[in-house]
């Protein structure tokens, strides 16, 4: 092989392992994008930090510098090994990548271990049914982790890597002799927390080892090919299509004309591989034709009203929701969103008093709230505009909370000073999740005159309501070509940014500049939140304008382009 496949590549782009190790074209790697530098950096400090911690709390852990040192370690049975590096299988074709190694048992060719990982992403979520184990650096061994009752690992797509980087050491580790007989890996997330997982588990169907042998066997056959091509000739044996990993891709300029010019049914947001080519398989291979299909006969498939079997039929009983994907195909040849309602139920609850709510947090804690309030009664006594609360000090649990406290005190104040003049009054915000789980984080620790959880609860939950979600309110009513995130939505109503690159990647490297000194350049960094925040409001703000005017006349997703 031209080069070890490694465990990044077991979820990646068929197409971008291809031409990595070579393409048809002399192409340029687009470079790395400043969202992306950021993330990387912020993910090795967090490795570093954690493996200081680890070489604190675990004195008899050994480093290896190399593949050489950590296959002597563990032939000599060292209880935790601080490495990067395993050296290839014995098939010679993969290399893996890990942090730590457990010595978990031993078996017949010596030591076994299990592989750990350090990510700086969450691993777990809530889930009554379900239950992970958890350990810590001092009992860093699965036998000694303790079992977490209402936990489950989150199904998200940093998850599904990182479960698969895991699933790709293990099997390494097999084939050098050394692997658990119990497939377990362990992953220290971005808290700190230790998670062990059973990649045998048959209810991981993204991450366990049979998910991974499916993925590998079809990249082992990508790098024969490739081989072959680089031998011989010949048409190149991977072709371009749309992955979820695209936007960061280096050869993503590379691959977007050609697939862009074929109108190609992988851009249809968000398929798998696997539906792309079973579309294909079935003659739909463009957008144009996927956004013919019957709607009604996808959505029912093989249980519909009738005993006719098509093109529609056969392809649901393989793609779940397909009816969504045509959909989806629909808002593209129309070149606008569409309606999902009839145009008399379009619209959003409005107040007299209205304030547009946006959060702005790094990494677990939020650091600034904003607030932007419109008068719709024309009343002179309510206070219109913009007031914004941050804390640009340290962001501890204590400066968030009071932050906070002094943001709820003057929302409330804007609420009565509504109420006593007889006015309705509604607060909205853009994805209720967030913004929810950030209140309830900053009152988790009660504060003397601050808002408890009773307080928020009674807040969130009123009739009539008066903290309402837009986001749902436009998922309900408008289809786009996938995304629903507020800068696609809000540029449908017509708003624009001030800031020429609005996102909540770019506003975390803002924010590092923010804090970092009382520098000019600082200065100009906080500035630059506090009006991307203000515009997130207004866009918000904007959407209800849109849904209760323009958006009715669009036309409806169920009607055949």
């Amino acid at each position: 092989m031209a080069q070890y496949l490694r465990g990044d590549e077991i979820p990646a782009c068929v197409h971008r392992v291809a031409l990595r190790r070579g393409g048809p074209d002399n192409i340029e790697p687009a470079p790395e994008s400043d969202d992306v530098a950021r993330r990387r950096r912020a993910a090795q400090e967090h490795r570093r930090d954690v493996l200081r911690a680890l070489s604190r709390e675990r004195t008899d852990a050994k480093i290896a510098h190399d593949d050489e040192e950590s296959a002597s370690l563990m032939t000599r049975g060292c209880d935790v090994i601080i490495t990067s590096h395993l050296a290839p299988d014995e098939a010679g074709v993969r290399l893996a990548h890990v942090q730590a190694l457990v010595r978990v048992g031993r078996a017949e060719r010596g030591f076994t271990y299990a592989p750990l990982l350090i990510k700086n992403h969450e691993v777990v979520g809530t889930s009554r049914a379900r239950h992970v184990l958890a350990g810590t650096l001092e009992r860093i061994r699965p036998q000694d982790a303790v079992v977490a009752q209402g936990l489950g690992v989150r199904s998200s797509q940093s998850m599904t890597r990182t479960g698969l980087a895991l699933a790709h050491a293990t099997r390494v580790l097999s084939s050098l002799g050394h692997g658990d007989l119990e497939s377990r890996g362990g992953i220290i997330d971005r808290h700190g927390d230790l998670w062990w997982i059973s990649l045998s588990d048959p209810s991981l169907t993204k991450i366990n080892l049979e998910a991974y042998d499916r993925l590998y066997l079809e990249r082992l056959e990508v790098l024969r090919a490739h081989e072959q091509w680089r031998r011989e000739g010949g048409p190149f044996p991977t072709q371009s299509y749309w992955h979820r990993d695209c936007p960061d891709c280096p050869y993503r300029a590379y691959c977007a004309d050609g697939l862009e010019k074929r109108d190609d049914v992988s851009l249809v947001r968000f398929t798998t591989r696997e539906q792309q080519m079973v579309l294909r398989d079935r003659g739909v291979a463009t957008r144009a034709r996927l956004a013919q299909l019957d709607s009604a006969r996808a959505h029912h498939g093989a249980g519909g009203p009738t005993d006719l079997v098509g093109v529609e039929e056969e392809l649901a009983r393989s793609i779940s929701k397909l009816d969504e994907l045509i959909f989806r195909a629909r808002v593209h040849v129309r070149g606008t969103p569409l309606r999902i309602v009839e145009s008399d139920r379009f619209g959003c609850p409005r107040a007299d008093v209205e304030v547009d709510v946006d959060m702005e947090s790094n990494g677990s804690a939020a650091y600034l709230w904003g607030g932007l309030v419109t008068s719709r009664a024309g009343s002179k006594q309510v206070s219109e505009g913009y007031r914004a609360f941050v804390e640009w000090g340290e962001l501890s649990r204590e400066a968030e909370a009071a932050n906070f406290a002094e943001f709820w005190k003057w929302l409330l104040n804007v609420r009565s000073s509504a109420l006593e003049r007889g006015l309705t009054f509604a607060a909205y915000c853009f994805w209720a999740h967030a913004e929810n789980r950030a209140m309830d984080r900053a009152v988790s620790a009660p504060r003397p005159g601050g808002p408890t959880l009773h307080d928020l609860e009674a807040f969130r939950t009123g009739h009539p309501s008066q903290w309402i979600d837009v986001h749902e309110t436009v998922k309900s009513q408008v289809q786009t070509a996938g995304p629903l995130g507020l800068k696609q939505l809000a540029t449908y109503a017509g708003f624009r940014w001030r800031d020429p690159t609005p996102g909540g990647e770019a506003s975390l490297a803002w924010y590092e500049e923010a804090v970092r000194d009382d520098s000019p350049a600082a200065h100009g960094a906080r500035q630059r939140l506090l009006e991307y925040n203000e515009d997130d409001c207004r866009a918000t703000r904007s959407l209800r304008d849109w849904l209760d005017g323009p958006a009715r006349t669009l036309p409806s997703r169920y009607d055949v382009p």
